[in-house]
């Protein structure tokens, strides 16, 4: 039940209008001038680090698989599953047998919302996969994060969801509203979804 007081109205509106707001507008479809100022373009000219030489000893294909979900997680995807890759997916994931896809929350669409807003949900799942695939180079397995035109498909196999229609990625917690990261290939063995 609602209090009244005047035109003061408790509890509040939690759902907010940014439809009159120039800024805001501009803030999410105006993509940045100066791609220097655009977060997403440092994350991608990183140079990924070296594979460590000795590998570490692991536990099944099972629990390495938690453990990479567990991060990954942690570092702020909303899901994440892994795919097995198949032999003929291309030259590019050659002796990558696993692709771990990451999803992260994306109240903005990043392909029609090309500003600095609307790129949040990328600038999110580069860090996460950039760092990801740090850690299993650190744990002395091959790893590349890059993007991956199948990237939908392989969160489809991954079992993260289903495609739309439109070939976009629409999952049972957060529906089309989704932005599937760079693809992490790698030779890490894991257990896979799906």
């Amino acid at each position: 039940m609602a209090l009244r007081l005047g035109s003061l109205r408790l509890p509040w509106s939690r759902k907010t209008s940014h439809d009159d707001d120039p800024y805001w507008d501009f803030f999410i479809n105006t993509p940045p001038a100066d791609l220097a100022n655009y977060v997403a373009e440092m994350i991608r000219k990183a140079p990924g680090g070296n594979i460590f030489p000795t590998k570490t000893d692991l536990h099944t294909p099972e629990i390495t698989s938690s453990h990479v979900k567990e991060l990954a997680r942690y570092l702020g995807a909303d899901l994440v599953g892994i795919a097995r890759l198949a032999s003929s997916a291309g030259p590019e994931t050659l002796g990558y047998p696993f692709a771990v896809v990451c999803v992260v929350r994306a109240e903005y669409d990043p392909r029609r919302a090309p500003g600095i807003g609307g790129q949040v949900p990328v600038q999110n799942g580069l860090f996460v996969t950039f760092v990801l695939s740090s850690w299993i180079r650190e744990l002395g397995f091959r790893a590349i994060s890059s993007e991956d035109p199948n990237a939908e498909k392989l969160a489809v196999a991954a079992g993260l969801g289903t495609l739309n229609p439109e070939g976009r990625l629409v999952t049972t917690k957060y529906g089309s509203q989704v932005h599937v990261a760079n693809v992490i290939h790698t030779d890490l063995p894991l257990a896979a979804d799906g």
